[in-house]
């Protein structure tokens, strides 16, 4: 598991302004936080740094209020969307719904913050270098089922193309409900066969406009 935010870097993120996630601090904590994916460098000057949608839901899970008796804090690691096949899946419930839900707020912000143009209906950078934690980020967000170690479900993959992940689904009507989502999501998404098996899977890239 990865380990949590040092208290210093908490501080730095529970500091971060509440709306736009735009981090004051040291050049070090800063750098630290980058490192670690908590936060990026915006590429235009001043060049001031801002929460990512993993720093985002730590910062909602070190400002909240204790979770229910039973649940995990958010703060515990770095988020990662839920990509189907784990091992070790996150426990559901509200705790999760929470952290998902922030880190889909986070992710439009940092849309709004680093797209040109300011727009929030197509990917931005971030998520290009992260092709497969935001596809099943987009996809856990609007209440898909993630596939667990043995059972059905999305499971979002890799692929060898360039910006594409492979999406694959077992139940048809589900596999065109995740199409559907990635599309209103900003992706371009289209529905393919494996050349052995016939099985159907989606091919989704970020669209650029």
């Amino acid at each position: 598991m990865t380990r949590p935010p040092s208290a210093a870097q908490r501080r730095v993120i529970d500091a971060a302004d509440p709306v736009t996630g735009r981090l004051r601090g040291t050049e070090a904590q800063l750098t630290a936080l980058v490192r670690r994916g908590l936060a990026f460098r915006h590429p235009r000057p001043p060049h001031d740094h801002f929460l990512t949608p993993e720093g985002h839901r730590v910062r909602q899970g070190i400002t909240q209020a204790p979770p229910p008796a039973g649940e995990t804090p958010a703060a515990t690691g770095v988020f990662a969307a839920r990509t189907g096949g784990e091992a070790d899946p996150p426990r559901p419930g509200p705790a999760r719904r929470r952290e998902v839900h922030s880190a889909w707020q986070g992710l439009l912000e940092l849309r709004r913050m680093t797209n040109p143009d300011g727009a929030v209906d197509r990917p931005c950078r971030w998520e290009r270098t992260h092709l497969v934690q935001a596809a099943a980020l987009a996809l856990e967000a609007a209440g898909h089922r993630p596939a667990g170690p043995d059972d059905g479900g999305y499971r979002v993959r890799e692929t060898p193309q360039p910006e594409a992940v492979a999406v694959h689904e077992p139940d048809g009507g589900a596999l065109r409900a995740c199409a559907a989502t990635l599309e209103g999501a900003g992706w371009q998404v289209s529905e393919h066969r494996e050349p052995r098996t016939g099985t159907r899977y989606l091919l989704a890239s970020p669209r650029r406009t």
